[in-house]
């Protein structure tokens, strides 16, 4: 599958009063908690823009966990949480389809820009020479010569790391990606040595990438 996207991310405040929460609704895999006056639907092992995380839902209870501290919530019945919290970093991006079908996301390279096409058929992040010269990798110098088919024939390429992976608020370390010294691919490939460490799933037409 191939993809592509304008990317959003949770934005979270810095909470250093007491918060009021209460669990309004409870369902499979599910609460409804409202946090400091604001309504929040939260899955298990979701963590909330304000740093609240749903670790288990009962009959009448949910178990929540704040700042590192875990407790329990019983169902209508409010409490407050007087520590100093903030939200967690920003483990989520979601990708929206474009008109061709193609899901597109905004990114870097350690630290340069990049525009990728995720495909999440790619073995890995697949560069063309140009833009690794752009980068700043020497990736004859750096890279481990592979063979690699396209869709024009057989090549070669260059196997290398990249120190630093980001799209939108993901940013992972030591990814795997190969260069075409050539034209192709026309865009950088986010392929699976970024996309395989992470939760993928497809919503229609919205692509969610989640740190596991």
């Amino acid at each position: 599958m191939k993809a592509s996207a304008v990317a959003w991310l949770c934005l979270a405040g810095v909470y250093a009063h007491a918060a009021q929460i209460d669990v309004v609704g409870l369902f499979k895999d599910k609460a409804v908690v409202v946090i400091g006056g604001t309504r929040r639907v939260l899955t298990l092992d979701e963590v909330s823009p304000e740093g609240v995380k749903l670790l288990a839902v009962e009959r009448d209870y949910a178990v929540l966990e704040i700042a590192g501290k875990r407790a329990i919530h019983k169902l209508g019945q409010s409490g407050s949480v007087s520590t100093t919290f903030s939200s967690a970093p920003v483990t989520e991006e979601r990708i929206a389809r474009d008109r061709m079908g193609m899901y597109h996301s905004h990114g870097s390279i350690n630290g340069t820009a990049v525009k990728f096409l995720v495909d999440t058929g790619a073995t890995t992040i697949a560069l063309n020479g140009s833009q690794a010269r752009r980068l700043g990798i020497d990736f004859k110098k750096q890279g481990k010569p592979i063979p690699i088919s396209t869709a024009s024939g057989n090549t070669v390429g260059y196997l290398i790391n990249l120190d630093r992976v980001k799209v939108g608020g993901i940013e992972l370390h030591n990814v795997e990606a190969a260069v075409l010294d050539g034209s192709e691919p026309i865009e950088a490939l986010l392929g699976m040595s970024f996309l395989g460490r992470l939760e993928i799933s497809n919503e229609g037409g919205l692509l969610r990438l989640r740190k596991k």
